[in-house]
């Protein structure tokens, strides 16, 4: 399943930490391509091996299986514009591009390529990342394990039955990451202010929540059973935990995410 060649329209950073899972993952390095008009991305992958790197859109796809898009919004409608007259209906286009919905690639690729979108998130860059992935094309089984042998070389991959979800998935996984950091940036400020060192503070910190990710990951335990074992009846963690309750933690948390989704729409409006 790793013989098939692999372009990539844009070679940022998420493009290169897939490529990077990709190599590690089993990937020739001779099957994949790749195009970007900044020179230092550009060499970013050349440092990996990537067989083609180019300045041409058009010379990356050429004779490629998959096609990951992986451009800003706002110029995908011309990058797709300028690929349309090379695609035909045997390639896979895959874009990670936030808030441009297939209806909009649709119109711009053209009828040719399937079109599958994808919502990474920033730990794809250390190959712990969450992508959700929907399709509204007739995908074979050949290219949906393509899909997955790619992104899932950067973390979880899952299917999501329709495109409105990916609204969804931004608020949690996609926008997520930063809801974490803003919160362990306070539990850092403030395990300074009862004396550890920054750095005990930063690495106590990030461990707990590595642990308690994992927790969550490998067990068939919900998140509010767990919380509940860890929370003994007049014990430290309750009196944490019932102050989160009484200043409306959970509901802080739904605000945030309704507003996220709610933004995530707008984009898509705008991007349309």
């Amino acid at each position: 399943m790793s013989d098939f060649r692999t372009a990539f329209v844009g070679a940022g950073n998420m493009a290169k930490s897939i490529v990077g899972g990709m190599l590690s993952s089993g990937f020739d390095a001779s099957n994949l391509s790749a195009a970007d008009p900044l020179e230092a991305n550009r060499a970013g992958l050349e440092q990996l091996a990537v067989a083609a790197v180019t300045t041409s859109n058009r010379d990356a796809v050429e004779g490629a299986d998959v096609i990951v898009l992986a451009v800003k919004p706002q110029v995908l409608k011309g990058v797709c514009t300028e690929l349309r007259p090379a695609l035909d209906e045997t390639q896979l286009v895959l874009s990670i591009a936030a808030g441009v919905n297939e209806a909009s690639l649709r119109s711009w690729l053209g009828e040719a390529p399937a079109i599958v979108r994808c919502m990474p998130n920033t730990p794809a860059l250390l190959g712990s990342g969450a992508t959700a992935v929907h399709s509204e094309s007739p995908l074979s089984n050949e290219q949906r394990m393509r899909v997955e042998r790619i992104l899932g070389a950067v973390g979880l991959v899952a299917w999501v039955d329709a495109e409105d979800l990916l609204h969804g998935v931004t608020a949690l996984s996609g926008s997520g990451p930063a809801y974490f950091f803003q919160f362990m940036e306070a539990m850092i400020e403030e395990a300074q202010s009862m004396g550890l060192t920054e750095q005990d503070a930063r690495a106590l910190c990030a461990q707990t929540c590595i642990g308690a990710g994992r927790m969550v990951a490998e067990s068939t335990t919900s998140a509010s059973e767990l919380r509940r074992r860890v929370t003994s009846p007049g014990g430290t963690t309750e009196r944490a935990v019932a102050v989160f309750s009484e200043e409306g933690l959970e509901r802080l948390v739904r605000k945030a995410m309704r507003e996220c989704y709610a933004r995530s729409q707008e984009l898509a409006q705008d991007l349309a």
